[in-house]
């Protein structure tokens, strides 16, 4: 067991210490979850909702101090810590104790034809402990949630937090204790990715996991090994695709939002632009002119909108695929690097290229950074073709005023979400199901879906103790008729039902007095 530092990316200073989990006594944690987790497991949905409930109170409270830890430890900018991380996962709270106890309740499920008289239902049940291995760039809402979900469902957790936001992880833990659940329900482990991987490799249930995709395919690999699943949201390389007849103002507002937010740190940001040739000029301006007005600076400021990278490395990622893009032919319109006075953090201006290409690297590998690359298209055909020309899909917008031509677009779009003149905001509405297809991930958080995701379905049936099956031995030549008429009266039309009783009747009545307990013995 060693320690980790936490730093504040914008000032460089330490913000605090935790200790570290030494991968060979991640087990053990596992275990000591898997202790608690049967009385929680056992309560009603309706109850574990009540604790949820009063976390979300408890959070209410607590969102100036969260938010700021947020700003601090990641380097988001205070109203982005906000709007984007906290405030979403109270929502969040809310909506799980409320609707969760209705999506986990029993389902009946319809029966008839050769199951008349059947009874059976699909019930949920807790899969027992939850690995969750927690990104750096949405350090508390992505964990956060998924944490309650699981906890919903009746699971025990056990997070895993980034190392470069480890107090924020520890925090989310804090808010379930101050609620009340039980102690040792949810624990976080400290450390790198040897933690994580001993997480994978031990006896969770299922493992949430959001990060690279190359980390993705090894925790999906390791989880099939060992017959469980893995949901995976593994980034992506959104499109946004500006119509002909798109508003431009409201285009230029949201790509600018969703392209430059969390300083472009957002895996379902904007990362492309296809603008049709017949606005692009307009649009070009007019996305300029607004990344040249996002201030860059002291993310605890309400002003700034663009806080620092999260490290000199993510920001050299960014430098480079820019630089590559220019020397293979694009033109930066505006923004870069920058120094941000009594900051010794990583700072990038929102930054525009034109002149792009597919060819070019920044067209097909996740910047992470605030930069929009703008391709012009011919038309929206084009757009799409393009769009779809990807490893990843995780989402895509369209922006238009036509929305029967937007509902027709995004059915051929290849992504797990698509928004018409909006971009990513669902991310903050639990109901809505999140991930993507491709590169960009498996399995859904978030909604309904997300729930199930934690649950194992079971089916549970029920038959009279008077009656047995006629399907059941002795096999003869009447079972054999009766088979026979029951498929022709059930599927058949009206003819062959006619002739089904004229030359079946008879083997179906024989068969059908098998079915009384003692019957044709």
């Amino acid at each position: 067991m060693g320690t980790l530092d936490s730093f504040n990316p914008a000032t460089g200073e330490m913000l605090g210490t935790v200790q570290t989990a030494d991968p060979g006594d991640v087990q053990a944690a596992v275990d000591a979850v898997a202790a608690v987790q049967p009385f929680w497991g056992e309560l009603t949905p309706a109850d574990r909702g009540r604790y949820l409930r009063r976390a979300a109170e408890i959070l209410a409270g607590d969102l100036e101090e969260v938010a700021r830890l947020v700003t601090s430890e990641q380097g988001k900018p205070i109203t982005e810590a906000h709007t984007m991380e906290v405030v979403p996962t109270i929502e969040a709270l809310r909506w799980l104790a409320d609707e969760g106890p209705e999506i986990l309740a029993e389902r009946q499920v319809k029966m008839g034809g050769l199951f008349l008289g059947k009874r059976a239902v699909h019930s949920f049940e807790p899969l027992g402990v939850i690995g969750v291995i927690a990104p750096w760039n949405y350090p508390w809402s992505i964990p956060f949630g998924e944490v309650a979900i699981a906890l919903m469902a009746g699971n025990g957790v056990v997070l895993k937090p980034s190392e470069l936001t480890p107090l924020i992880g520890d925090r989310i833990r804090q808010s379930f204790v101050k609620a009340g659940v039980p102690e040792g329900l949810v624990t976080v482990l400290q450390g790198a990715g040897d933690v994580g991987r001993a997480l994978v490799e031990s006896s969770v249930r299922k493992v949430f996991f959001t990060g690279s995709v190359a980390t993705g395919y090894a925790v999906g690999a390791a989880c099939a090994a060992r017959m469980k699943g893995a949901v995976l949201e593994l980034g992506g390389k959104d499109p946004a695709i500006v119509c002909a007849d798109a508003d431009i103002g409201n285009a230029v507002d949201g790509i600018a939002w969703a392209g430059f937010a969390n300083s472009g740190q957002t895996c379902s940001g904007v990362e492309r632009v296809y603008v049709v040739a017949d606005v692009a000029d307009r649009f070009l301006a007019g996305i300029t002119a607004a990344a040249e007005r996002l201030a860059v600076g002291d993310p605890q400021d309400w002003t700034t909108a663009i806080g620092p990278m999260v490290s000199g490395e993510q920001a050299a990622i960014v430098t480079d695929l820019v630089d590559d893009a220019i020397a293979s032919g694009a033109e930066r319109v505006c923004g870069g690097p920058v120094e941000v006075p009594g900051s010794p953090g990583s700072h990038i201006a929102p930054t525009v290229l034109r002149g792009v290409t597919h060819e070019m690297r920044i067209m097909r590998e996740e910047i992470f950074g605030p930069v929009l690359p703008v391709v012009v298209v011919a038309d929206e055909d084009e757009a799409v073709r393009l769009a779809n020309d990807s490893e990843f899909g995780l989402g895509a917008s369209v922006w238009t005023r036509d929305r029967a031509k937007g509902e027709r677009m995004s059915r051929v779009l290849e992504a797990g979400m698509v928004w018409i003149n909006d971009h990513a905001y669902s991310h903050a509405a639990i109901q809505c199901a999140w991930g993507g297809i491709k590169d960009s991930g498996l399995g859904r958080s978030h909604s309904e879906f997300g729930l199930l995701e934690c649950a194992e379905v079971k089916t549970r049936t029920w038959n009279p103790a008077r009656s047995r099956d006629f399907w059941w031995h002795p096999y003869d030549e009447t079972l054999g008729r009766a088979v026979r008429a029951s498929a022709g009266l059930l599927y058949g039309g009206d003819e062959p039902r006619v002739k089904v009783l004229r030359d079946g009747g008879g083997s179906l009545l024989r068969a059908g007095a098998r079915t009384i307990r003692g019957g044709g013995r």
